[in-house]
């Protein structure tokens, strides 16, 4: 009994001198970036990694889509207020950040200067030697490109994760036509010249990530989480669509089941940085969906 007594003692002394993190299952951490107005995966995404047990978010940060013909005159604040509504819905407290108001200058120092980069830049100076701070980027790469020319040295200490461009695997041909390369082109150019380490699901991978309108209706309605979605998916200025891509759950799954993603090496062409880059060639699509409607229908707020 005495032994056992002590025993206990021991061990609440070690976990209040060291920190019950120590003893806690270690959790991987990461830093979210996105233009959450803009359309509804956003939402649907940052739903999925904020309920995930494995995962620690440092941060929400607020990106804009000031370029886009469907702006709102405030894309960023948009975005910002969405990220805390959802956090609400979830009964989530995560801190969330304003990022940058519009794509980086076009000359000079380029950088756009905001909490959302001050934020990438704090956490990837928090790294230890041969660490790098996870931050999946789901819109333009404003935000984090402010962060990596305000401080250069961070690069060498950030994983980025970025759904964006297109990648022609057979004739080794990358494409910036699509939407988030277009909100910032001076970002995404100054990232693939920098030493941050990338990860990059191209649209044409991503576009296999297809939910029904029915079917995603049948399958969440009735859960608070659930109907919040919907009303998203109702309410954005095309609601009437049957069917949608939910681009950025893909390179969501991907970092959080890589097993259900197939990654490739590939070698950027000089005017593109000339060099390596991680880019997903395959998705399994289907996996993805049922879990997602699996997570979100099962999800409770943490008492």
């Amino acid at each position: 009994m005495k032994n056992t007594r002590l025993l206990r003692l021991t061990v609440l002394f070690l976990m209040l001198h060291f920190g019950t993190q120590n003893w806690a299952q270690s959790k991987t951490t990461v830093l979210l970036d996105a233009d959450t107005a803009n359309e509804v995966d956003d939402l649907f995404a940052l739903s999925r990694i904020l309920m995930d047990s494995s995962v620690s978010v440092l941060a929400l940060n607020a990106a804009q889509w000031q370029n886009s013909h469907w702006s709102t005159p405030k894309s960023m604040e948009d975005s910002h207020r969405l990220n805390q509504m959802l956090l609400g819905t979830m009964g989530l407290s995560v801190k969330t950040n304003r990022g940058a108001m519009a794509r980086m200058y076009d000359w000079g120092n380029r950088a756009q200067y905001s909490a959302a980069a001050n934020e990438i830049i704090d956490q990837a100076n928090r790294m230890k030697d041969g660490e790098r701070l996870n931050l999946i980027a789901l819109g333009a790469l404003t935000n984090v490109a402010s962060a990596v020319f305000m401080e250069p040295e961070i690069a060498e200490k950030i994983r980025l994760y970025w759904l964006g461009s297109s990648y022609d695997f057979e004739k080794g041909v990358l494409g910036r036509n699509d939407f988030n390369c277009a909100m910032d082109q001076y970002a995404l150019t100054h990232l693939l010249f920098s030493e941050v380490e990338m990860h990059v699901i191209p649209v044409n991978v991503a576009s296999k990530m297809t939910f029904d309108y029915d079917t995603t209706k049948t399958r969440l309605k009735g859960q608070k989480l659930g109907d919040f979605l919907l009303k998203i998916w109702d309410d954005h200025v095309d609601g009437g669509r049957a069917v949608r891509t939910i681009w950025d759950l893909a390179i969501i799954d991907a970092f959080l089941h890589p097993e259900w993603a197939t990654e490739t090496i590939i070698m950027t062409s000089k005017d593109n940085g000339g060099r390596e880059i991680y880019y997903y060639k395959d998705i399994d699509a289907d996996k993805m969906l049922e879990d997602f409607f699996d997570k979100i229908k099962a999800y409770k707020a943490p008492k």
